[in-house]
Formats: C-alpha cells, structure tokens, sequence
C-alpha cells in the first residue's frame, strides 16, 4: 500500500534500522537515530541493485516518486541511474574546479612557455586580475556575457576605455583556451564585441619638421641630466626602435665588429629576430655608454639596481625636462620622425623603411624575402639618416 506523508511523519526510529515501502521499489529507510532515507530498489542486467535518492524531509514524498520515475525511465533504456548519478557527481565536481580563477592561471602559464615577453605575461595578469576579482570563483560553463559585461562597464565607468576594450579581449582569450581545453563550448566575449565605447585613437607625438627635430637633437645633446639617460634619446633618434627595445638592449646583443645590434625574438613586439645596423655615430655612442655600464648586463640599467633595465618612464620624463610636452615629442615618437622623413625623401624603398622598423609583413614568402633582400638598403639608409639628422641640426643653429 502507497505510503502518505501522514505515516511518514509518524514513523519511530527503532533499535535497528528498517525499511517501509512505498510502490515500484521506492522505500524509506528508517534508521535508529530518526533519519528516514529514500532509496529505489530496482534490477538491470539480471541484478538487484540499490540507488539513494536523499533524505525525509528535504525531499519530499511527491518529490521521491518523481526522483523514482526519472530512474526507471533510464532502467528502460539499459541506463543504470546510480551509475549516471555517479557520474553526474564527478562532472560536477570537474566543473566546480574548473573555474575561471584556475583555466586563467593555466592560459598564462602557457604563454609563459611559449617565450610571451614579461610586459605581456604582466598585462595578461593585471587583466585577469580584474576578472577574476568579479568571477575568478565561478567555474567557466556558468559565466555568461552579462556577467562579463558587468566586470567590463565597471572599468568602463573610470573612462578606462581603452583597457576594457584589452579586458574584453584578454577575457576572450581564455575562454578560447577552454574551448581548445574541451572545458568550455563557447566564448561569450564575442556578443560582447560592440558593446563598449570605442575609445579615441590617438597617434603617439612625434615631431616631424627637420628644422624642429634639430632643435630637439641639440636640447639631446644638451641634457644635463643622466648621461645615461641622453645617450638612450641619442640613440633611439638614431636606431629608430621602440623604447622597450633600447631600455632592454644588452651588452652581449651588440656586435662591435660586424656593427650589429641583434634583438632577440623575445623581445620584439612582433616575436621576431631583428637586426639593426650600428652607424658610426651608434658605435660611438655604444662607446661611451661602455665606460659607464659595460660591467653590467644592460646598456641602460637602473640606477636603483643594476640587474633591471633602466624604468620605461626615464626617457618620457626626460624630455618633458627639456620642455617639451607630451603632445610635442614621446620616445617612441623618434619612430614616426625617421619614418616620416625617410618616406619624404624619395630616396628609399618604403620596405626598407618598414623593415628598419621591425614591422611585419604578413605574407610569409614577402616577409623571408624583405629580409635578406633589404639588408644593404637599411645599412646606407642608418647611414643616411644620421647624416640627416646631423643636417638638421646644423639648419637650426645657423
């Protein structure tokens, strides 16, 4: 006869545990301390077997029928419930330690192992420490674009456009990883593509009349501050690499004989070895700068410790010294002054000029080829443009 939540109230635990049956296999198990457990005898395969389907009260008469009809729905197609049960058990368990906090961890330890530079495996830190500070915890397959979007409007509601533009992206990231891993189907980040303000690109400050470039070269050589610090300005306007290239430059890079600075692909922005040809006035620069940091790993080490390359805000800083603001002049914007004019001068092929400035061509066959193909080019051209700059530095003082 059916059980009745009447009689299941009523049942008094005995000495030893025993069992009062409902219908169909389903039957509570009353044991001596007052627990009354659900359990579902069924067979499969020719075998009794025994599932638990929880606890009286917390689940309920009406909810143990439909928990009991649910099993023998997968007992009729040859599915043992316990087993699924089971097993259900441990996706959930996977699932709860697959969180974003740990697949996050996981996507920059392989960037780390693929010889991603420190500035990028900093940036990937910084931004899934912003992730995670919203949903590190939750596991990957429950975060939804909403909650992402909401991470991503609170950097957003700072006016840091630009980094929850990166955020997104960095997100994305790591779900694409999950995706790759088989822990997640999908990367909601891409619904989220249009959903944040685009923030105003802005061309880094260069100056690019020659007349105010050998102003600047004078106000260079003029520096009274670090020698150091000068000589790194003097040479970025003569190498015309990116600032990090030269902060990071060291001793065991230059090649005095063969007049060769070889930058390894580690510390590329495009992750490709490159090689700058070294004039005479870069030789004689490297010369002097040998005197004073020659006995250390970098050209340009910090004044706080000489085991880290000087800081990335000491040549900004120095020119704002020299007066000119940031809208007027920034280290990286020596790169546009000799691409500028080098271009205006009709005297070079523009692949030579993007080649001297590590840009990548995207075409592997171009790409092998440029290389080998404008590598006399660039040596008269490094030649050429401190010649130029020489000259106009002349222009200015007459």
């Amino acid at each position: 006869m059916p059980l009745s939540d009447v009689q299941i109230r009523n049942l008094k635990p005995k000495d030893k545990p025993y069992k009062v049956s409902d219908f169909e296999g389903l039957y509570l198990l009353v044991t001596p301390s007052g627990s009354r457990l659900w359990n579902l005898k069924y067979r499969l395969h020719g075998k009794e077997r025994k599932l638990s389907l929880g606890a009286y009260p917390a689940i309920s008469l009406a909810q143990a029928r439909k928990l009991k009809e649910d099993a023998r729905a997968k007992i009729a197609q040859s599915v043992d419930p316990s087993e699924a049960k089971q097993e259900a058990k441990r996706a959930q368990r996977e699932t709860q330690g697959h969180t974003f906090a740990k697949i996050g961890e996981a996507f920059l330890s392989k960037q780390e192992k693929e010889g991603k530079s420190k500035a990028t495996l900093d940036k990937t830190a910084y931004h899934l420490k912003l992730a995670n500070v919203d949903f590190g915890r939750k596991p990957i397959t429950e975060i939804s674009a909403s909650m992402i979007l909401r991470c991503l409007r609170k950097v957003e509601a700072k006016g840091n456009y630009e980094t929850a533009h990166r955020l997104r992206a960095r997100i994305g990231s790591v779900f694409r990883f999950a995706v790759a891993s088989g822990l997640a189907d999908t990367d909601p980040t891409h619904a989220l593509k249009d959903a944040l303000i685009r923030p105003t690109r802005t061309h880094r400050s260069a100056i690019t009349d020659p007349v105010a470039l050998g102003k600047l070269m004078i106000a260079v050589s003029e520096f009274e501050g670090q020698a150091t610090t000068r000589i790194g300005l003097q040479l970025l306007a003569i190498l015309a690499q990116r600032p990090g290239e030269i902060r990071h430059a060291q001793w065991n890079e230059i090649d005095f004989k063969e007049k060769i600075w070889s930058i390894p692909a580690e510390k590329m922005k495009m992750r490709r070895d490159h090689n700058v040809p070294l004039p005479a006035q870069a030789i004689s620069l490297l010369d002097q700068l040998r005197k004073i940091t020659g006995n250390g790993t970098y050209l340009f080490p910090s004044l706080r410790s000489w085991q880290r390359p000087m800081s990335e805000n000491t040549l900004n800083a120095a020119l704002r010294r020299m007066g000119y603001s940031g809208e007027e002049m920034t280290a990286h914007g020596f790169r546009a002054s000799f691409s500028t004019l080098a271009n205006e001068s009709g005297l070079w092929n523009p692949d030579a000029i993007e080649a001297a400035l590590a840009h990548v061509e995207r075409n592997e066959v171009r790409k092998a080829y440029n290389r080998g193909l404008y590598w006399d080019e660039r040596v008269r051209l490094a030649e050429w443009w401190v010649g130029e700059l020489d000259i106009y530095q002349k222009m200015e003082s007459s």
